[in-house]
């Protein structure tokens, strides 16, 4: 019994290492130099050493501190990127590189310039599209289906006798000079061909977002015919800008210009959009000046606030316009209707304009400055307005002068006359007043003898010497009355003129 109990814990102690085997570990970054920095020495001794050599050549960093940290963003990107990478200065691979600042990828036989976003993950999808065959064989309607899902690249497809065939070769090798970025597929089941509607020995190349392709014509090919044949025609009707093409698209612009739509993929707008974009594409693919330019914010999700703000444009819905690549100025289609998108004959319409040069950028150069000459002579002409006012308001002003003084002149004499009119009135009222002051005094005069007589008689007689004394010296004061009467009107008739001569003088 306890042997069964031992080998049980023995069978279970099994269990639990079991148990704790771990899962799937996710690589990451091991912290290896994997960066080489070439020179005049070492140079072939390293790019012999690898399969895939990644080379980025550059000038030389110096000493200042922004173009160090610079250099080390880049050269971490490549560290983390994949295992073989060398940075060249100026020196070493000037027989292999002809552009600074750019990225060379050597395979085999084959130098490959990378002319997309630097980062890691764009980077390595690109070196990986490098490593794989350059023509990719359709062998069943599964990898049919595939082939009719790439849409978004140029894509050319043949059909061979074998892999043998010295015309499958020549086509091989015209693979290798355009491998990565032109997709080449190739069959050699008779019924994939009789599904793609080729001929032996025949190749169809299909545009971007064109369903019908165009048969290369003076079949069977030589290796320079499909070289010449694809550079003639390696600028699509439509195509799209993807972070792998970043830079080769926008230097491949027309006359200094490129006509440029923005749509999400993803939002219905932005799809309908796209489709309208399609069949204008379609109905002008035979045009070999125009060529427009898709992007798909969201594929560059970073660079939205710039076009935004150097564009002067919304990207929450689709636009399209035509951009002057030397300074960026730019005109956009008018889309104010958010609802109904433009036709497709609308959209030929305004392309057709933009091809004859009716919609030119560099016009709203031209019409800022014919504003700025507006603006100067509405200047002098509200500076000769204000002239021509103030000259107005000078002769209104003295003509106000003149009035002004004819008017004082007449209120002066207006208030002479008063003046006179008054001094006559108070003269006449002085006068008056004197002769009524005079008439009183006399009536007053008469009482006071009268008073006095009655008195007399009505005394004793000896008392007629007093009444005669006290007669006379009634008589005395009131002459003395009179005479204090007569200074007193005097007086006052001399204040009264004095008056009305100082009113004069006012």
């Amino acid at each position: 019994m306890k042997w069964a109990w031992v080998l049980l814990g023995i069978l279970l102690s099994f269990g639990q290492l079991t148990w704790a085997q771990k899962g799937m570990d996710i690589p990451e970054y091991d912290g290896k130099d994997r960066v080489h920095d070439l020179n005049i020495k070492n140079y072939k001794s390293v790019m012999k050493k690898y399969d895939v050599m990644v080379v980025y050549y550059h000038e030389h960093v110096g000493n200042s501190k922004a173009a160090q940290k610079q250099f080390q963003m880049e050269e971490l990107a490549l560290e983390v990127g994949g295992p073989n990478w060398g940075q060249p200065t100026l020196g070493p691979c000037q027989s292999y590189l002809d552009e600074e600042d750019s990225i060379y990828i050597f395979y085999e036989d084959e130098v490959i310039e990378y002319d997309g976003e630097l980062t890691a993950h764009t980077l390595v999808e690109f070196i990986y599209d490098v490593i794989e065959d350059p023509v990719e064989i359709i062998e069943n309607q599964h990898e049919l289906k595939g082939f009719h899902n790439i849409e978004e690249d140029i894509k050319l497809v043949g059909f061979f006798k074998s892999a043998k065939s010295e015309h499958y070769n020549a086509f091989e090798d015209a693979a290798e000079e355009f491998h990565p970025h032109i997709k080449f597929f190739a069959t050699f089941s008779p019924k994939v061909a009789k599904s793609l509607d080729l001929k032996m020995n025949e190749v169809d190349f299909y545009e971007p977002f064109i369903e019908e392709p165009v048969v290369i014509p003076g079949k069977p090919y030589s290796e320079k015919e499909l070289v010449e044949f694809i550079e003639d025609n390696d600028r699509p009707t439509l195509r799209k800008l993807q972070p792998h093409n970043l830079y080769e698209i926008w230097d491949d612009d027309i006359d200094g210009e490129h006509i440029i739509a923005f749509a999400e993929e993803g939002d219905p707008d932005g799809f309908e959009f796209l489709e309208i974009l399609k069949e204008v594409a379609e109905d002008n693919t035979d045009n070999p000046n125009l060529s427009i330019i898709w992007i798909d914010p969201d594929d560059f999700p970073l660079l939205v606030p710039y076009w935004e703000k150097t564009f002067d444009i919304d990207l929450s819905g689709p636009q399209i316009g035509v951009v002057d690549v030397d300074d960026a100025d730019s005109v956009w289609m008018d889309m104010d209707d958010e609802e109904d998108m433009p036709t497709a004959s609308e959209l030929e319409d305004w392309i057709e304009d933009v091809l004859e040069g009716d919609v030119d950028p560099d016009e709203d150069d031209d019409d800022d400055d014919d504003d700025d000459d507006d603006d100067d002579d509405d200047d002098d002409d509200d500076d000769d307005d204000e002239d021509d006012d103030d000259d107005d308001d000078d002769d209104d002003d003295d003509d106000d002068d003149d009035d002004d003084d004819d008017d004082d002149d007449d209120d002066d004499d207006d208030d002479d006359d008063d003046d006179d009119d008054d001094d006559d009135d108070d003269d006449d009222d002085d006068d008056d007043d004197d002769d009524d002051d005079d008439d009183d005094d006399d009536d007053d005069d008469d009482d006071d003898d009268d008073d006095d007589d009655d008195d007399d008689d009505d005394d004793d007689d000896d008392d007629d010497d007093d009444d005669d004394d006290d007669d006379d010296d009634d008589d005395d004061d009131d002459d003395d009355d009179d005479d204090d009467d007569d200074d007193d009107d005097d007086d006052d008739d001399d204040d009264d003129d004095d008056d009305d001569d100082d009113d004069d003088d006012d």
